[in-house]
C-alpha cells in the first residue's frame, strides 16, 4: 500500500483558482465569526488571513466572505449564504478526494508504479491581483486588441493584447478569463479624479481598506465594492504625501497593456 496525498483546486478551465487551504479559513470563520480568531485557528497571520479572504472574492462570482461593522457586538465577520454553500460542497468534495487517494494507494506497490506517468504542471503568477470575469466585448484593430471584461455587475476593465495572441486564444464575448494586474502596475490618486483627464483607460474609485507600510514601499489595499479588492505598491513617501489612511477615498488607475490575460 502507498500513502498518497493530494491537493484539491476549484477550477472552472485549465486554471487553477481556490484551494482547499482557503476552504479551511472559510470553515474557522464560519466556527468563530472573527478574522483575527480564524487566522489564528488555521496558523496564519491576520495579514495573510485578509489576503487569501480578498482573493476568494475576487476569484468568486458572489461574494464568498461578508464583514459587518457596529451592531451591539461591535461587527464581525461571517460567510455569505452563497459561502456556505461552497463550503459544504468543497468538504464533501473533500471527503471524496480522500476516499479516491486511499482506493488508488491500496493498489499500488510503490510511488514507482506512477512515477513515470503523472507531470506535474500549475499556474505561477506574481500578479498580486487577480480577477475573473467575462469577455463583454472584444474590438480588434491593425495591430491590438482591445477586450471589455466584466469583474461584476457594476465593476468592469478594459485589456489590450496584440493581434497575434488574439488569433491564438480567441477571446470572444462570453468567454471566461482570469485577469492580472500587478500591483506595482497601479498608480493612485487620493479622492476623485472628476475632471481631472487621465490617459489611463482603466480607472477605479474606492476606499483604503488596508495599508500594510512598510520602510520604502506600503501595500494598499483597495476597496471596490462588490466584494472586490485592488492592491497597490507605492513609495510610503507617496503614503504621507497623499494622506492615505484606513477610510481615505482613493482612485486608482492603470493602463489596459498592463492588464495580463489568461483563459479560464
Amino acid at each position: 500500500m502507498t500513502n498518497l496525498k493530494g491537493e484539491i483546486w476549484l477550477s472552472d478551465g485549465n486554471s487553477k483558482h481556490l484551494a482547499l487551504e482557503q476552504f479551511g479559513l472559510l470553515a474557522a470563520i464560519q466556527e468563530s465569526g472573527s478574522i483575527s480568531a480564524a487566522a489564528k485557528a488555521v496558523g496564519i497571520s491576520y495579514k495573510t488571513a485578509w489576503a487569501r479572504i480578498e482573493r476568494l472574492n475576487n476569484l468568486s462570482q458572489l461574494p464568498l466572505v461578508a464583514r459587518s461593522t457596529g451592531g451591539s457586538k461591535g461587527g464581525g465577520t461571517s460567510l455569505t449564504s452563497y459561502g456556505v454553500e461552497m463550503l459544504a460542497g468543497f468538504s464533501l468534495l473533500k471527503e471524496q478526494h480522500e476516499d479516491f487517494l486511499k482506493s488508488i494507494g491500496n493498489q499500488l506497490k510503490s510511488i514507482d508504479d506512477i512515477s513515470g506517468f503523472v507531470k506535474h504542471t500549475k499556474l505561477q503568477a506574481n500578479a498580486r491581483n487577480q480577477f475573473v470575469g467575462t469577455v463583454s466585448t472584444v474590438e480588434c484593430g491593425a495591430v491590438n486588441a482591445e477586450l471589455l471584461i466584466n469583474l461584476s455587475a457594476t465593476l468592469s476593465l478594459v485589456a489590450q493584447v496584440n493581434q497575434k495572441s488574439q488569433d491564438e486564444m480567441q477571446f470572444i464575448a462570453g468567454s471566461s478569463v482570469l485577469a492580472l494586474i500587478k500591483a506595482s502596475s497601479i498608480t493612485l490618486a487620493a479622492g476623485t479624479t472628476e475632471g481631472l483627464k487621465i490617459s489611463a483607460r482603466n480607472q477605479f474609485p474606492g476606499i483604503v481598506a488596508r495599508i500594510d507600510e512598510g520602510p520604502l514601499n506600503s501595500d494598499i489595499s483597495m476597496d471596490l465594492g462588490d466584494s472586490k479588492t485592488l492592491s497597490a505598491i507605492i513609495t510610503s513617501q507617496s503614503v504621507s504625501a497623499l494622506g492615505l489612511k484606513e477610510g481615505s477615498s482613493v482612485t486608482a488607475f492603470f493602463k489596459a497593456s498592463s492588464v495580463i490575460l489568461v483563459q479560464a
